[in-house]
């Protein structure tokens, strides 16, 4: 497999055994990035089966384009996971669905590890967090142009952060005196509005707020379980889809719509029989989410609140 700095695979060896390419027709991978994972399945996946790739940043399909270019069935799709029904043209290749879908969630490590993009609190930058540089909201709008309000419900339900409020007025106060502009601007001012006595343990004082900046920037959890309903409904019956969650947030959608998928019954519990009529739509795959072996955390620390979640396709229609 080829070397990529692009993008590190999370539990690939796990995603293919779950996924299982070389009795697939056609797959999916929602999330391209670098293509790690892509590579992975297409080394497996039969030369008359076809693999598309979808991301929404440019940067990343190009890097992935060429890492991939030696798979003559490989198709990359500039666009976002979220319209995977209207971004996929199965009819095209004489489909009605496909037999594996991957998701893997968040921000890649390229994209965290260019400075430039301002995701990292770490490196000087200029306020963006864009996964499309195309898209006209950035974390410089929010942080900027949001009402107190709205900037705390934000940092609080995205960012699970209890010093929120603390946090949303501080911003409020900087951006009075001047506009609010780089990644390490922000940081000062999160860590000034940290008391000092939760400061001295755990992550860094503005990982929280970082991470609920960038999923308001790129509407990471609004509309994720309808995608996830959405990539099932793609699936052929004994299709596989697997998710890979970083944080609880994303990790509570997608077991509560796997749990869904498994149970759509909506008959009262204390009905005798089910009148409604609503069959199993999936088997869910993974009892307990599966978790970086030892080996991969080494390897990858980045992979240490990785969370892989699958469900099989039934036969029932959705």
């Amino acid at each position: 497999m080829t070397d990529s700095s692009y993008h590190t695979p999370i539990m690939l060896r796990e995603v293919l055994e779950l996924m299982e390419p070389a009795r697939c027709r056609a797959t999916i991978d929602g999330t391209l990035g670098g293509g790690g994972h892509s590579e992975g399945i297409l080394e497996l996946l039969p030369e008359t089966s076809v693999h598309f790739g979808i991301d929404r940043d440019p940067e990343a399909l190009a890097a992935a384009g060429a890492r991939l270019s030696r798979f003559s069935n490989f198709h990359a799709v500039h666009g976002n996971f979220f319209d995977m029904k209207e971004l996929i043209p199965l009819g095209e290749y004489g489909l009605t669905g496909v037999d594996g879908i991957l998701l893997d969630l968040g921000v890649s490590s390229h994209q965290l590890d260019d400075g430039s993009r301002g995701f990292s609190y770490n490196t000087e930058a200029p306020l963006d967090m864009r996964m499309d540089k195309t898209a006209p909201l950035s974390a410089y709008e929010v942080v900027n142009t949001y009402p107190v309000k709205r900037l705390y419900e934000v940092i609080r339900d995205y960012g699970e952060e209890r010093f929120a409020s603390r946090i949303a007025n501080f911003i409020a106060a900087a951006r009075e005196k001047a506009p609010i502009e780089t990644t390490s601007e922000l940081a000062a001012i999160i860590k000034n509005a940290i008391p000092a006595a939760a400061r001295r343990e755990g992550p860094h004082p503005a990982r929280r707020t970082f991470q609920a900046l960038r999923i308001e920037v790129n509407g990471e959890l609004e509309g994720l379980g309808e995608a996830i309903k959405n990539a099932a409904g793609l699936l052929e019956p004994d299709g596989v889809l697997c998710v890979i969650t970083f944080h609880s947030l994303e990790d509570r959608i997608v077991k509560k719509v796997f749990r869904e998928l498994k149970n759509p019954c909506t008959c009262p519990p204390s009905a005798p029989i089910c009148i409604c009529g609503k069959k199993p739509i999936a088997e869910i795959l993974t009892a307990k989410p599966i978790t970086a072996s030892g080996e991969e955390l080494e390897r990858n620390p980045r992979s240490r609140s990785a969370k892989l979640r699958a469900i099989r396709r039934t036969h029932n229609d959705m």
